[in-house]
């Protein structure tokens, strides 16, 4: 029986892993065990509800102001049958659950960079990755990749692209993959130009026109920034060259991602536009469990198309190349802006366009700094968000 903990069990990752777990968990062959659930503590009542449904032996409130709220609501939802969870709060209970002993499998779908350390708690002590957090590779993947394989971890992609990559490699020898094709949906102001993109507002962005995600992702889809951090996650998870990773626009999100190999085949994975596909392909690794969602019926598809990204208006793949290129922290740099940017336009503070502009000033002053082409400590990297702040 798999013991899994999930990192970000009332966010958008988080809920559909419980619903893969749900179908599939008491499968003969495919028995999960929920031991160790996390959350932000946005949605109290939630979290409380996945508590008392698959009463974890510890349970992660990661802001301590909310703490003792989900508590009495986890047990008031339990009063016929006790709890015997143990409840901890703040990163230190997030590291408690990455590292726990009666877990072996860790789903790590927080958003942002606050992932990454529970991500590094859980490697340390040899656990299985079940990676939903892009940021862990993108700010820290030399770190990761290092720690990783001296631990002999094995990292699994959740990300749907990602994912796609990773089947359409079982396989095939490293040395015949000449190219990543990454595909994007082109978020909902495909086709824009610059000027369209200067108008737009929070309730636009929000309004992806495919995937259902958290509101962080789906300003990032709009972006395309989104597709730029995957890029920076791709070749680290599949050690290749940032230039071997080509980001193309495909609208109908059917076609997840493809390889291209060196005698000119290329290998697609399809399937529908639901998340829990892929989270269930990690989860099951490396045996396929039973459909949980509904498959492509390709009698019903009309027409599958590929645009080229325009990166004069959608910058962001652009500069996810370049700060792969210098290397060192500035793909680190890279994504704390971010981070900030998309904070500060859902409060109204910036506009839409700004998020390109204030990541390529913190992207030039971290490289100024001397952040390029050189090692760096997991600490500096935890640090990363608070100085780009103080540079934006």
């Amino acid at each position: 029986m798999k013991q899994i903990c999930v990192l970000g069990s009332t966010g958008s990752i988080g809920t559909q892993t419980l619903d893969v777990i749900r179908a599939i968990g008491r499968d003969p062959g495919f028995e999960m065990e929920v031991t160790a659930l996390a959350a932000g503590g946005a949605r109290p009542r939630l979290f409380a509800q996945q508590i008392a449904e698959f009463r974890p032996r510890l349970a992660v409130v990661y802001d301590t102001a909310k703490a003792e709220e989900v508590k009495e609501l986890a047990r008031s939802l339990s009063a016929d049958h006790p709890l015997t969870t143990e409840f901890v709060s703040g990163m230190e209970g997030l590291d408690q659950a990455a590292s726990a002993p009666f877990v072996d499998t860790v789903v790590t779908s927080l958003v942002g960079m606050i992932g990454i350390e529970p991500t590094v708690s859980a490697i340390r002590s040899g656990k299985t990755i079940a990676l939903a957090n892009k940021e862990t590779l993108v700010c820290a993947g030399a770190l990761i990749k290092e720690l990783a394989d001296q631990r002999k971890v094995r990292i699994l992609p959740v990300d749907s692209e990602h994912g796609a990559v990773f089947q359409c490699l079982q396989g095939v020898d490293h040395e015949n993959l000449k190219k990543i094709w990454l595909t994007a949906s082109g978020g909902p102001f495909r086709g824009f130009s610059r000027e369209q993109l200067e108008k737009v507002t929070l309730s636009q962005a929000l309004h992806h026109p495919t995937w259902s995600m958290g509101a962080k992702i789906t300003i990032d889809s709009a972006t395309l920034m989104n597709k730029g951090l995957e890029m920076i996650e791709a070749k680290w998870l599949f050690d290749v060259d940032i230039d071997q990773v080509q980001p193309i626009i495909h609208p109908q999100s059917l076609v997840h991602s493809m390889i291209e190999l060196r005698d000119g085949s290329v290998l697609a994975q399809l399937g529908p536009t639901d998340m829990r596909l892929p989270i269930e392909v990690a989860l099951t690794y490396p045996k396929r469990g039973k459909a949980v969602v509904e498959p492509l019926d390709f009698r019903k598809v009309s027409a599958m198309t590929f645009e080229e990204i325009d990166e004069k208006v959608f910058p962001a793949t652009a500069m996810a190349r370049e700060a792969m290129k210098e290397g060192g922290l500035c793909p680190a740099v890279f994504n704390a802006a971010n981070e900030i940017a998309v904070d500060r336009f859902r409060k109204g503070q910036i506009g839409f366009c700004d998020i390109y502009r204030l990541a390529d000033k913190a992207l030039s002053a971290g490289i100024g700094k001397g952040y390029a082409n050189r090692n760096y400590s997991l600490e500096e990297v935890l640090q990363i968000r608070q100085q780009v702040e103080n540079w934006l």
